[in-house]
């Protein structure tokens, strides 16, 4: 279950497709949905389950980041530069998952309702903190969404790098803990 120097554990693993999954779906949901109008059938059906993904993907990132410190982490492989820009590369993949995470709650809460959690829950709402709090998030969210895709697309782009020009264990290792 745990990660190893060598291996990542199946924890790690189940957490990194269930987020890389959830996280791509959240972007394509939020890409169509701004787009619905009034009168569409899932006008209110597809922010509802956006939202509501959105908290369950907030607390799994906690939980994943809570084990990743807990937790040995696989020796990184590739060169110096390689590995430096790996570490930078997945610390801004983390911030910019909590800043989504966060923007999309004061997007949801600036009119001082909370967001309701496929009925299991409502995660209440503090209101309005700053003026504008609805559509400056709003802008936020978005942009922070792009970058996180770009950099998803880079990270898809360095795995299959190391995988067929590299020919190492990088991709390997997140799909199985054999060692």
């Amino acid at each position: 279950m745990k990660n190893t120097t060598h291996t990542y554990g199946w924890v790690a693993i189940a957490l990194h497709w269930v987020s890389a999954v959830v996280v791509i779906g959240l972007f394509a949901c939020g890409w169509w949905m701004v787009d619905l109008n009034y009168y569409s059938d899932w006008y209110k059906t597809a922010p509802f389950l956006h939202k509501s993904t959105g908290v369950l993907l907030f607390g799994l990132i906690l939980f994943r980041l809570m084990w990743k410190v807990t937790n040995v982490s696989p020796s990184k492989i590739g060169n110096a530069l390689e590995k430096r820009v790996a570490s930078i590369a997945h610390a801004i993949l983390y911030l910019l998952l909590l800043l989504i995470c966060i923007t999309g709650y004061l997007i949801s809460t600036a009119d001082g309702r909370g967001i309701e959690v496929f009925s299991w829950f409502t995660l209440p709402s503090f209101g309005a903190w700053f003026d504008k709090q609805a559509d400056i998030a709003g802008l936020v969210h978005q942009y922070a969404a792009y970058a996180l895709m770009g950099l998803v697309l880079l990270h898809v782009i360095a795995a299959l790098k190391h995988h067929f020009i590299n020919k190492d264990n990088t991709l390997k290792r997140m799909l199985s803990n054999r060692s």
